[in-house]
């Protein structure tokens, strides 16, 4: 299985939400399509055909709980 397939699946299924590493999340929504701008502290991905904004911040090195739950639910 693929590092993306693995990283993907991690998402996913909720192992370890606490625990993904915020460079490598960003790295995956690139990979999937997703437009990134930056404000400040603020990394905000949009896609055509997706009505929601992602607004992702890390927490140190990982991204946060509840926001690694908003990309599974969109």
């Amino acid at each position: 299985m693929s590092k993306w397939k693995k990283f993907r699946s991690k998402i996913l299924f909720g192992q370890c939400d606490g625990n993904i590493d915020f460079a490598e999340l960003v790295n995956y929504l690139r990979r999937c399509g997703f437009d990134l701008r930056t404000r400040g502290s603020h990394n905000l991905f949009t896609k055509k055909g997706i009505d929601a904004l992602i607004n992702l911040q890390s927490d140190g090195s990982t991204a946060k709980r509840y926001q690694v739950h908003q990309i599974r639910d969109i």
